[in-house]
């Protein structure tokens, strides 16, 4: 044993051990590759269209989420920030507990599907996105105020909602027992790409959940369609040599490149 953690979330005590497991990484598993995209209507979409998603929190939850910390706001603003009361204590406790229901909730289904992508696919390609930054607030200063502060708030939540960092940590650690490899790719464009004929255009994201080319009028679930680009940058990544997600001046020779194509799109021969 190297280290221990305690810990305490939602009124409950943990002890968490950090051990070396002695357990080398699982020979490639040899399987088909797959691109994930992560949305906020979709916690995650596969390139062979795969939909997989969970609600965290119920409507009455929700609710009561929101009861409690309209209490509490209101027990702060009675009693002032320094001052401590067993009635905004009792509140504040709830409001811990339900928050680590919900996580719980979020740490199973990142754990779940990871474990199914890294068990039926060799290669996951993923967006190397900084969640971090974009969660920033856009509230700015009162010198600078920010723009669209309301929408970005609601983004903000959406994002943080569905795990997009834990899934990937959920990614990296399956992969090592199941013989897959975790691809990062540049995610510039993905969404707004058409994977029939790479024409690259906002406009042809008509939604959330709709993409339909303006050039050639390819129409697909939008969040599937962003995944198979994600694939394919994935393929030409590896193809290169490099499993980062900035691209190599490396090219790969001409029979790599074509069987990578026809692997994304899905060609059963290969």
């Amino acid at each position: 044993m190297r280290n221990a953690t305690v810990s305490r979330d939602g009124g409950r005590w943990y002890i968490s051990f950090c051990v070396e497991d002695a357990v080398a990484e699982a020979a490639p598993n040899g399987k088909r590759p797959v691109g994930a995209d992560r949305g906020v209507a979709v916690a995650v979409a596969t390139s062979d269209g795969g939909l997989y998603d969970r609600v965290f929190a119920s409507p009455g939850e929700t609710a009561r989420l929101k009861r409690l910390q309209q209490r509490l706001s209101r027990s702060l603003c009675v009693h002032g920030r320094n001052r401590r009361s067993k009635r905004r204590d009792v509140v504040r406790a709830r409001l811990g507990r339900l928050h680590a229901r919900i996580r719980s909730r979020r740490a199973d289904f990142a754990a779940q599907t990871a474990v199914r992508l890294v068990r039926d696919h060799g290669l996951v390609a993923v967006e190397d996105l900084r969640v971090r930054n974009m969660t920033v607030s856009a509230s700015g200063t009162a010198d600078r105020p920010g723009r669209n502060v309301r929408a970005k708030a609601g983004l903000n939540r959406a994002i943080l909602d569905k795990g997009w960092g834990g899934l990937l940590l959920a990614l990296e650690h399956a992969a090592r027992y199941h013989g897959a490899t975790v691809v990062k790719v540049n995610p510039a464009f993905t969404s707004q790409t058409c994977n029939a004929c790479g024409h690259v255009a906002r406009e042809s994201r008509e939604s959330q959940a709709v993409f339909r080319c303006v050039a050639c009028g390819h129409e697909a679930h939008a969040d599937v369609n962003a995944a198979k680009n994600i694939l394919a940058a994935g393929l030409a990544v590896t193809g290169r040599g490099d499993l980062a997600a900035g691209r190599s001046v490396k090219r790969q020779p001409p029979e790599r490149l074509a069987a990578c194509t026809r692997l994304s799109h899905g060609n059963p021969h290969l």
